[in-house]
């Protein structure tokens, strides 16, 4: 199994810029792809960006596009999204998710075995 802690996580006003990390423990020889999804309340939850953890190639929502970026430290066993220029559509949980096997885009919930607990992101002036 592979354990995955999320932080990073706040307050942030429109315009404003967080990173997220999420960090891997565990069976990490055996991550494929990681990728990071969103869920705000009353929504479903919708992927954001993932990369795969070996080759790097990487894959982003539209709605993230320009925005976001992600990331990895095979070394610390790190993912990251970088976000910038936020906005109050961004105010959702982020969840770390990571899949052993690879996937289709754009990533889909099912595809994921493994997962963090979330983190809160909220952007409000």
């Amino acid at each position: 199994q592979v354990r995955l802690v999320e932080s990073g996580g706040g307050l942030v006003q429109p315009g404003g810029s967080l990173r997220l990390t999420c960090a891997a423990s565990g069976r990490t020889f055996s991550m494929y792809v990681m990728g990071w999804f969103r869920q705000a309340p009353g929504n479903e939850r919708e992927s954001v960006a993932a990369i795969s953890w070996e080759a790097g190639s990487t894959y982003y929502a539209d709605s993230v596009k320009g925005r976001f970026t992600i990331s990895r430290d095979h070394a610390k066993n790190t993912l990251y999204l970088q976000m910038n220029n936020l906005q109050d559509e961004d105010t959702a949980v982020y969840y770390c998710a990571a899949s052993m096997a690879p996937i289709a885009t754009p990533p889909q919930g099912s595809d994921f075995a493994s997962w963090g607990q979330g983190t809160q992101v909220t952007v409000s002036s």
